[in-house]
C-alpha cells in the first residue's frame, strides 16, 4: 500500500491518505471517457484475434455458457471441419462453388456439418454453396429417405 500512496506523491498509509487517493482516482475516473474499456464491458476476450481463436479452439461450452461466445466456437468448429472435408477430396473453395447445389459429396459434407455441430440449414447451405435452408433440408430429407431403403 505504502508503494501505490508513494507513487501518487501521498507520504503515509493513513485514513487521511487512502481519502486523499480516493478522491484522485475519482477524479480521474470522472474525466476519462471509458472507451479503453469498452472491449471489456461488452466482449468476453481481450486480446489479438489470434488468441480468441486460440481460447475459443479449447473452449468446451457447458449449460452455463451461452450468448456469444458458444456461437463463435459453434461457427469456428464447423469451419475447421469444413475445411477438412474439402482438404479430403482435394477442393478448393472455387470447386465447392463449382458443384452443382445437389453434388452427392456436397450432401455428406451437409449431413456432417448438421450431425457434428450447432450450425443451422442457412449457414451450412450457405457454407457449401447448396441454395436456399430448404432446398438443403430437402435435399437431406431425401438422402436419408435412400439410406434407409438401401438397409
Amino acid at each position: 500500500m505504502d508503494r501505490l500512496l508513494g507513487e501518487h506523491g501521498i507520504p503515509k498509509d493513513s485514513p487521511s491518505g487512502r481519502q486523499h487517493f480516493e478522491r484522485r482516482m475519482e477524479r480521474r475516473r470522472a474525466v476519462e471517457d471509458g472507451e479503453e474499456f469498452r472491449p471489456i464491458e461488452r466482449g468476453w476476450c481481450v486480446g489479438s484475434e489470434a488468441f480468441r481463436r486460440e481460447l475459443l479452439a479449447q473452449m468446451k461450452a457447458g449449460p452455463e455458457h451461452y450468448g456469444e461466445e458458444i456461437r463463435e466456437s459453434g461457427q469456428q468448429k464447423a469451419q475447421r471441419l469444413l475445411e477438412s472435408e474439402l482438404a479430403k477430396l482435394s477442393w478448393t473453395e472455387e470447386e465447392l462453388q463449382r458443384r452443382p447445389k445437389g453434388d452427392p459429396q456436397k450432401i455428406q459434407i451437409a449431413q456432417r456439418l448438421r450431425a457434428q455441430t450447432t450450425m443451422t440449414l442457412g449457414w451450412v447451405a450457405q457454407a457449401l454453396h447448396m441454395g436456399t435452408k430448404t432446398h438443403l433440408s430437402h435435399l437431406l430429407y431425401w438422402q436419408g429417405k435412400e439410406k434407409k431403403k438401401r438397409r
